[in-house]
């Protein structure tokens, strides 16, 4: 009891980076994603990372009314190290694309394992997720509402039924609304939104499908993320 007391009294020390790498469990129960507000996220940041998707995009946007750190501190200086502004980068990073730790770490090292610029290759694999492709193709409003449509079945890929948010997409597949899920309205709601389909995607809106074209390069990725920092992080 007193362990875990201790682990918990770590964590809410660490809560103001998001999630704590060092901690993977609490009582029992597994902390690989942040839990507090999204727009925390944002906040602390400085910047929108279009976690909560259409509120997003209009005035009721917390970074848009307080744009300050949350907490009674969060309009004081503050000094950050080199290694903190690192590790800022890298859980910016997972907060956009909802990842947790171990399966991040498990990107980069595919990444580093790949022709090319290890950074590059990170952000290429992070956006051929299948939750991520489905939130491209405007299927989903936010990469979180787009990975629980996933997650529920509504999805199929070259035909196929996937139900695997980091399922990695290819060049050539075919992603659809599966037939008995066509009727589903917050996803017919969603493609009336007017929202522009990334170059490397291709969406036909009638048959509530998209294609990936090819695998996205840097220039596709819009986020404002220094992956060179991310690097750096993980090779010390």
């Amino acid at each position: 009891m007193v362990a875990d007391h201790q682990k918990e009294e770590e964590y809410k020390k660490c809560r103001g980076a998001w999630l704590c790498p060092e901690i993977d469990e609490i009582g029992g129960k597994k902390m690989s994603r942040y839990k507090d507000e999204q727009c925390r996220i944002c906040r602390r940041e400085g910047q929108k990372l279009f976690l909560k998707g259409s509120r997003c995009y209009t005035d009721k946007c917390s970074v848009t009314r307080r744009n300050y750190a949350p907490g009674d501190h969060g309009q004081g200086r503050k000094k950050i190290s080199e290694y903190g502004t690192q590790l800022r980068e890298k859980q910016k990073t997972k907060a956009f694309y909802g990842v947790g730790e171990k399966q991040f770490r498990k990107y980069f090292e595919m990444a580093e394992n790949k022709k090319g610029i290890t950074g590059e290759n990170l952000l290429q694999i992070l956006e051929s997720r299948l939750d991520n492709v489905v939130y491209r193709l405007g299927f989903g409003t936010s990469r979180a509402q787009a990975r629980q449509f996933v997650n529920h079945g509504h999805f199929e890929v070259n035909g196929k039924k996937v139900d695997i948010a980091s399922y990695l997409v290819k060049e050539g597949d075919v992603i659809a609304v599966r037939e008995i899920k066509k009727d589903n309205k917050t996803i017919k709601e969603n493609l009336e939104i007017e929202r522009p389909t990334p170059e490397w995607l291709e969406r036909d809106t009638a048959k509530m499908q998209g294609k990936v074209l090819r695998l996205a390069s840097r220039a596709d990725v819009d986020i404002p993320v220094e992956e060179h920092l991310i690097v750096e992080l993980y090779s010390k």
